[in-house]
């Protein structure tokens, strides 16, 4: 059945932050190449963008008092972060994985996670 998947993709700000241009450039060419080849298995990209890094984050949650706090910076800390995010729609979720794995994940570096999205009722 086909369904709505986010794939959210994580990594090392460290790295992006101070990546050259050059690898920076061969990255996002990655992304184009990922793209061409999802559309080629039939893997349908509803959207998708970078993410800016968690030093502009903001969090928001409420006090044991009910009281809502916003803070700046990530909701947890952790190594590494949510660097961007494709939303698509697919009956084939592992062969999805599968590919953005082997396209888009570098050996130790980062990672992939997909859920599926509740459509609403």
């Amino acid at each position: 059945m086909t369904a709505t998947w986010m794939v959210l993709l994580y990594g090392d700000e460290g790295f992006w932050s101070s990546a050259t241009p050059e690898l920076k450039a061969q990255i996002m060419a990655e992304h184009g190449a990922y793209a061409a080849a999802c559309a080629e298995r039939g893997y349908k990209i509803l959207g998708g963008e970078q993410l800016d890094f968690t030093a502009s984050s903001l969090s928001a949650r409420r006090s044991e008092t009910g009281a809502v706090e916003v803070t700046e910076g990530p909701y947890t800390e952790t190594a590494e972060f949510m660097g961007g995010y494709y939303a698509f729609e697919t009956d084939d979720p592992r062969g999805l994985a599968q590919l953005t794995a082997e396209i888009l994940v570098t050996d130790g570096g980062g990672g992939v996670e997909l859920r599926r999205v509740i459509p609403n009722s």
